[in-house]
C-alpha cells in the first residue's frame, strides 16, 4: 500500500490517472498532454505500473495502459476503514 500513496504523492502521476479514466492510452496520447519529457514520462509510468495502478497490455507495436481498479477498490476500502462512522 506504500507504493500506491508514493505513486498518488505526484501531480503528474495523478493527471495519467485522471486521463486513463476515460479508456486505454498509449504513450504518445499520454504524452500529448504533458510538457514532460519522454524519459520523465516514462518514469512515471514505471511508478504507477510498480504500485499496480495501472496496467500495461501489447496491441501491435503499441503498448496501452489502462488503470487497474482493483486496486482503486483496495484503497476505497482502506479509506471506508478508517471513516466508518457508528
Amino acid at each position: 500500500m506504500d507504493s500506491v500513496f508514493k505513486a498518488l504523492s505526484d501531480k503528474n502521476r495523478r493527471q495519467i490517472l485522471s486521463l486513463l479514466k476515460k479508456g486505454h492510452l498509449t504513450v504518445g496520447e499520454i504524452q500529448k498532454h504533458f510538457s514532460i519529457s519522454a524519459a520523465s514520462l516514462s518514469h512515471h509510468l514505471s511508478i504507477l505500473k510498480q504500485a499496480d495502478l495501472v496496467v500495461a497490455e501489447r496491441h501491435g507495436q503499441f503498448i496501452k495502459y489502462a488503470l487497474n481498479l482493483s486496486v482503486f477498490e483496495e484503497v476505497a476500502q482502506l479509506f471506508y476503514t478508517f471513516f466508518k462512522f457508528k
